[in-house]
């Protein structure tokens, strides 16, 4: 349909073009060839050469385009912003007007010339271009992000504002270019989708560059594909249909606030890249290994301690001051008289073990088997890929997995199709059935599968507050959004000042 829909505007669009050529004195058979058409416009006008050839500039080109299409219509006579605005959203149905009703002519550049703007619309042209401007710029060269959650901590903290840069990793089309200027997926006040699904462009980065193993990513919920209302980014649609319906999938259609979401207007989130293409990661005793080796540990990463001291009481200001803990974000839990659940880096824990009211400092380990969770169930339950009966896994006791890299190809089997079931039909797009043990992928029977893009395993510096790669899986190149370059602001009961304009590593 939506193929349909592209083809029937883009013939209206050559259609008007036509008759608007042929008006202007130009041989209109030229307004069907792309680009000689926007040439001889700005020979027609006539405008600077250069503006034909800014057309080329990727990304930037696009809205020159759209400019010189807006100063043919102007020749026309047409100065109102509602013209222009049909020019620039419906030119499939005002060309076609423009280009044959007996009402239009073309008046040259004399009219261009004799024509004065008002106030009122210098400065509605003024606000055009900034919202233009600073999409383009929200769209494919960086964007502010601000940290909602601790998972990072404390490489980044709660309310450290962000820039992301969207050309590290290239620029990334938007699925949906409908959409409202600013607003991610949901539009303030009236509370409904911000976008429009009429038009729906396929995956395309423009000068893509391969994610580089330890950067701090921000990328598309891989799993946000669909959420429930209720839960929103807080629980998604499969761990509600595990954890609350018990499998029964009826039972949470029935539902009227079920959301689907295209890749990017998904939630953003943001981890640490542990894991590029073709690596295998494995977690022992709370330790990353990639490939065999000891991964890189940031230096401000942190993970639980169960803390012990002589009988005293903590101090939350020396905690706050001294070992950057922070207990309005749930940095200390009780646990005991003398005993505490604290959030420290490996420095801080041995900073920790020097006071002299400490007794031990001790890291705590999160055991497949251990029953932490709500209704008292295995912590290996909750993890990917939910499939109990082949991988009782934990945060800190996981794996070994091998991370799907373009091109590559496996050898599917009872065994492993829970890890890659998801990759293959989700995100590839494929039909895969199952029976008997033996696998059909779009009809045809086999236990080979080649991927056909690369996949990224992200992981939290906070390892035991985090959801991440450990809990849903892995996240496909065409949900990423681009890497975290610098922190600008931070804020915590005002300005935390030490933080400010430091580059992320």
């Amino acid at each position: 349909m939506g193929l349909i829909i592209f083809i029937v505007c883009t013939i209206g669009f050559h259609i008007g073009l036509y008759g608007m050529f042929k008006k202007a004195g130009i041989e209109p058979w030229k307004a069907l060839v792309p680009y000689y058409n926007t040439w001889e416009m700005v020979q027609k006008m006539p405008l600077k050469k250069y503006w034909f050839f800014l057309q080329f500039i990727p990304i930037i080109g696009q809205f020159i385009s759209i400019w010189i299409y807006i100063k043919f219509v102007e020749h026309f006579g047409r100065f109102s912003v509602l013209h222009h605005a049909a020019a620039v959203f419906l030119p499939f149905i005002y060309f076609p007007y423009l280009g044959f009703s007996k009402n239009e002519r073309y008046a040259g550049n004399a009219v261009v010339k004799n024509y004065k703007k008002s106030s009122a619309r210098e400065w509605i042209d003024a606000g055009v271009f900034a919202v233009v401007a600073a999409t383009i710029i929200r769209t494919f060269i960086f964007e502010a992000y601000v940290i909602p959650t601790g998972s990072m901590e404390k490489t980044l903290m709660v309310n450290d504002f962000l820039f992301v840069s969207k050309l590290s990793y290239g620029p990334r089309l938007p699925n949906t270019p409908l959409a409202i200027p600013f607003v991610h997926h949901t539009a303030p006040v009236i509370n409904t989708k911000s976008y429009l699904e009429w038009i729906k462009l396929p995956y395309k980065r423009l000068w893509s560059s391969p994610i580089e193993r330890n950067d701090v990513v921000v990328f598309n919920y891989p799993v946000g594909d669909t959420v429930v209302g209720e839960y929103e980014s807080n629980i998604n649609y499969y761990d509600a249909l595990r954890e609350r319906y018990k499998g029964d999938r009826q039972a949470i259609l029935d539902r009227d606030d079920i959301i689907v979401r295209p890749v990017d207007k998904r939630e953003n989130f943001i981890k640490r890249c542990v894991g590029i293409p073709g690596d295998t990661i494995q977690l022992k005793e709370a330790i990353l290994y990639v490939n065999g080796s000891t991964a890189y540990v940031p230096p401000n990463s942190a993970t639980n301690y169960i803390v012990k001291t002589k009988g005293v009481a903590l101090d939350e200001e020396v905690l706050k001051e001294e070992f950057n803990v922070e207990g309005k974000y749930g940095q200390i839990s009780i646990s005991g008289n003398s005993e505490y659940l604290i959030t420290l880096t490996e420095a801080e824990a041995e900073k920790m073990k020097q006071q002299p009211y400490i007794e031990s400092v001790s890291k705590k380990l999160n055991y497949p088997d251990a029953k932490e969770y709500a209704e008292d169930e295995p912590r290996y339950t909750k993890m990917f890929p939910q499939d109990t009966a082949h991988y009782k896994w934990s945060e800190d006791f996981y794996g070994p997995v091998w991370i799907p890299k373009k091109g590559s190809t496996i050898t599917l089997t009872p065994e492993n199709i829970s890890i890659y079931r998801r990759v293959i039909n989700v995100y590839e797009g494929n039909k895969l059935e199952e029976k008997d043990g033996k696998f059909i992928i779009n009809g045809q029977k086999t236990n080979q599968y080649t991927f056909k893009m690369d996949y990224f395993w992200l992981m939290g510096d906070n390892r035991h507050n985090s959801q991440d790669s450990r809990f849903w899986g892995f996240v496909p190149e065409d949900h990423v959004v681009g890497r975290a370059s610098l922190i600008w602001f931070s804020w915590d009961k005002g300005p935390r000042w030490n933080r400010l304009f430091r580059s992320i590593k």
